[in-house]
């Protein structure tokens, strides 16, 4: 028993040295991310800036309206108290642009094609949380109005289980996932082992992508909602398999259990003290139950099909 005890720690200390080497190389590789405050930019501009400010970020300015209309948005007394709010909490932006910098070397260590675009802050002023980040090719805007915090006055209409994840802890994490859907390849998406599976593949992208993330930060949980996942994790999924979940295709089963809401939908008394999106948690422990038995890549795996992963994952909850 001892050699064995030993025999695993020697491999155990082997990993986690390859892993700090692993981690010493992309930190190394060089990435200067400039954050652009527009939401400042604006908050100090006056008429005379505006059509300045047009000029370099014109792609903000929809040519449906007038240039009149943003100016007096300039001077509205709500759009000015939610400049005021976000500077109080984003008085500069230094410690999510370490992040974010860190985010960017690994995306380029394991995608040397990829070219960061103009990263820029803005308050569109309806606190969108359905687009709390924005990426495309060449620009990634994140909404610094739907990061102000849980308690915050502005969130007081909306659902708890949706005001939970408008914190600034979340600003990274929903950049990865904005990348995480751009680096993925699914087929298909007709059941409901495709769509676990789909959500499962993002949130381990965030495991090799930000790896000095909590699990509850990564898929948007508390500590207590991880845990409830975890303790419970085979039941949820004798639940799936003896209710021949995972082929169906019936849709409201994404409403159920992968859609955000304020609890999973058994139909069972525990409901309510279950997390949302348990589908999604589960896919992810297929997902890793997968990379841990198979000689595959990270980027083979985001280019995997939901079938493959499954029939070979071999997966079996915690219990």
């Amino acid at each position: 028993m001892r050699q064995i005890i030993l025999f695993m720690s020697v491999i155990l200390c082997l990993c986690c040295d390859a892993e700090d080497k692993l981690e010493k190389n992309i930190a190394a590789i060089p990435m200067d991310v400039n954050v652009e405050r527009f939401d400042r930019l604006f908050a100090n501009a006056d008429q005379t800036d505006f059509k300045e400010l047009k000029k370099n970020y014109p792609f903000l300015f929809s040519k449906q309206y007038h240039d009149s209309v943003w100016v007096l948005r300039m001077q509205d007394s709500m759009q000015i108290e939610l400049h005021k709010e976000v500077a109080k909490i984003f008085p500069n932006f230094d410690k999510q642009t370490q992040e974010i910098t860190a985010f960017y070397q690994h995306l380029k260590y394991y995608y040397p094609t990829f070219k960061k675009g103009r990263l820029i802050t803005v308050i569109p002023g309806d606190v969108n949380y359905r687009n709390k980040v924005v990426v495309t090719d060449t620009i990634n805007l994140i909404a610094l109005d739907t990061y102000l915090g849980v308690n915050h006055k502005f969130y007081e209409n909306f659902y708890d289980y949706i005001k939970q994840n408008m914190t600034a802890s979340q600003i990274l994490p929903d950049l990865a996932t904005e990348y995480a859907k751009k680096y993925s390849y699914q087929s298909k998406r007709k059941t409901f082992l495709d769509e676990l599976v789909y959500f499962g593949k993002q949130l381990y992208f965030m495991d090799v992508m930000l790896p000095n993330y909590s699990d509850a930060d990564k898929i948007g949980y508390s500590p207590e909602q991880l845990q409830w996942a975890a303790e419970n994790e085979q039941y949820i999924w004798r639940h799936f398999v003896e209710n021949e979940m995972l082929f169906d295709t019936n849709p409201k089963l994404i409403a159920r259990f992968i859609n955000p809401a304020p609890f999973s939908k058994f139909n069972l008394e525990l409901d309510r003290d279950s997390p949302g999106r348990l589908g999604r948690y589960i896919g992810w422990q297929i997902v890793r139950a997968y990379m841990e038995k198979n000689n595959v890549s990270f980027k083979e795996l985001m280019q995997k099909e939901a079938d493959d992963i499954f029939n070979n994952s071999n997966f079996k909850p915690k219990k």
